[in-house]
């Protein structure tokens, strides 16, 4: 039976946690969101444009 009030007092505890936590508003989710997709944009053009453009012209000049 000591197994079973562990469960039980960990999704009790789980519960009251839960309820101290503050969700984001949409507009805060969308923003982040926004902001994720932009950083996550910019990273991948550096890397596919700059980085392999670079990369591609050392291995040309060298070869």
């Amino acid at each position: 039976m000591n197994i079973a009030k562990s469960i039980t007092d960990y999704f009790i505890g789980a519960r009251q946690e839960l309820k101290k936590v503050v969700w984001p508003s949409k507009k805060e989710v969308i923003q982040h969101t926004s902001m994720v997709i932009a950083i996550s944009l910019g990273v991948a053009l550096f890397l596919g444009v700059i980085v392999d453009y670079t990369l591609t012209f050392f291995l040309k000049f060298i070869i």
